[in-house]
């Protein structure tokens, strides 16, 4: 099985052919496609390859499916004996990736 270890938005993602990855929210239409190039590992069949930090000509082709809210955090603040109490909440943006293929540069 064939899999990369990407980074995107400061985070890392492990992606096969056929997954979906929720990243955060980005700027791109539905539809879209988008190249990652951050690739910091690499599996296939057993052969593993490492970047330092990342691998040269390595990409991930995706396209972006859709555009969504995740839940809702509260946060709550309360301070004792001070009538202080705040509620908020928050939702993150996220955006939802189908990965179409992995392409690694022949050596």
């Amino acid at each position: 099985m064939k899999f990369v270890i990407v980074e995107q938005g400061g985070k890392q993602y492990r992606a096969a052919e056929g997954d979906i990855l929720e990243v955060d929210r980005l700027p791109n239409e539905v539809g879209e496609s988008l190249t990652l190039e951050n690739i910091l590992l690499s599996v296939d069949d057993g052969k593993v390859t490492i970047g330092t930090p990342t691998i040269e000509g390595a990409t991930v082709q995706t396209t972006v499916v859709d555009h969504f809210k995740g839940r809702k955090i509260l946060v709550f603040k309360y301070r004792p004996r001070q009538r202080y109490r705040v509620k908020s909440g928050h939702r993150q943006q996220y955006t939802r990736l189908l990965v179409d293929s992995i392409e690694m540069e022949q050596e």
